[in-house]
């Protein structure tokens, strides 16, 4: 690696357990991320977080994706681990690739392909959804197919955690922590309407300021405090943030799973003070990494129907103590204003319709690259 390089986040997904019910046993999934910045030096990330036994893969490659599950072949590159084809993911563990020369732009659309050649039960695979077309194969090694044979269409992302690339010592990384409003839940498929998505697309066609690539850290569900379907923010904040690769801003939304306490857990009810209290924690613990801390508002759910009685006067009355917090307390290093990009002037405890999917809770495509569209580009610099 050359000395006036490094290594920094093109692409992530927050491990998981996956609710997708799907076994492995000898097949190969071809997975199609969309990296934000480019480079000539790429590597990838498999986790194997919520195992809990060895994760044996076969072998994995990396190239320029063509259309559906076919790749441009003359980019096709075969990834090793310490230099031998396949490796063994201990249960919990990640494993990184070796270093594999790729000239990918920005905004490119990448094809992943990971031979599973054990058995791994749909109760210990890694995953989470993607709003991606993805693809899993009949039984076989498939990974270096320019066209691959498809037993299942899936939209999941499994075991790949990220995709980093070799960049220059002047580029930094933004990581983008959130839950289902991160991810964009009910989104389009393959139109990459995430808010990050957004951020992503504007950094990348600004004339002049640093480069910076963005990592979506999104997990549906996800809240500051408690674990549900995977780590709280609190817990997970080291790995997904912290210990990204060449991060040098955090974007936190969180909090509004802690208000709808979905699970009805009186002792996990959240509110305004406990809320704010793990997000100093959170603006602490990146703050002594070097990392500015970057606060999001939450956005209304007043009228949702994603979840019946979600909402309720003194859940409002909290969101709306978090959102001040936020805007004046001074301890994020900025502020993404998503609740006043959203939210209707009229009714302020809900959405405009024209940003609301439909649920009152979600955001359209409309509403999702609003998002990222109203978050100023100069709180990176």
């Amino acid at each position: 690696m050359q000395s006036d390089k490094h290594w920094v986040g093109s692409w992530t997904a927050s491990p998981a357990p996956s609710t997708a019910g799907i076994d492995f046993a000898n097949h190969t999934i071809r997975m199609h991320p969309r990296i934000s910045i480019g480079g000539a030096t790429v590597r990838v990330r498999i986790s194997n977080a919520h195992g809990d036994t060895n994760l044996a893969i076969g072998g994995v490659t990396i190239a320029l994706r063509d259309e559906g599950p076919g790749i441009v072949p003359e980019t096709l590159r075969r990834l090793t681990f310490g230099s031998e084809p396949g490796t063994r993911i201990a249960a919990g563990a990640v494993a990184y690739s070796d270093p594999v020369v790729l000239d990918v732009p920005p905004l490119a659309n990448l094809a992943v392909s990971m031979h599973l050649p054990g058995a791994v039960p749909a109760a210990l695979v890694t995953g989470r959804y993607a709003r991606q077309t993805n693809y899993i194969s009949p039984p076989g090694d498939f990974s270096e197919e320019a066209v691959m044979p498809v037993g299942k269409i899936t939209d999941e992302w499994f075991f790949l955690a990220g995709i980093a690339v070799l960049a220059g010592p002047e580029t930094g990384g933004i990581v983008a922590l959130g839950d289902s409003l991160t991810d964009a839940n009910i989104s389009t498929h393959d139109t990459f309407s995430r808010w990050p998505d957004e951020l992503a697309r504007r950094l990348a066609t600004r004339e002049g300021g640093r480069p910076l690539d963005v990592m979506n850290q999104g997990l549906g569900g996800n809240r500051i405090l408690h674990d549900i379907r995977g780590d709280s923010g609190l817990r997970r904040f080291d790995r997904d943030v912290l210990a990204q690769p060449g991060v040098t801003h955090a974007v936190v939304m969180l909090g509004t799973n802690d208000l709808r306490n979905r699970i009805a857990k009186p002792e996990q009810e959240g509110t305004a003070d406990r809320m704010i209290a793990g997000l100093q924690q959170m603006a602490a613990r990146a703050h002594s990494r070097g990392i500015k801390f970057i606060a999001a508002t939450l956005t209304p759910f007043g009228n949702e129907t994603f979840m019946a009685n979600a909402w309720n006067p003194t859940r409002e009355t909290h969101r709306v103590a978090f959102n001040d917090w936020i805007r004046t307390s001074g301890v994020p290093d900025g502020i993404a204003d998503f609740d006043a990009a959203l939210r209707d002037p009229d009714i302020p405890t809900q959405m405009l319709s024209v940003h609301d999917c439909g649920d009152g809770l979600h955001p359209s495509d409309n509403g999702y690259c609003r998002m990222g569209e109203i978050i100023d580009l100069s709180l990176f610099d």
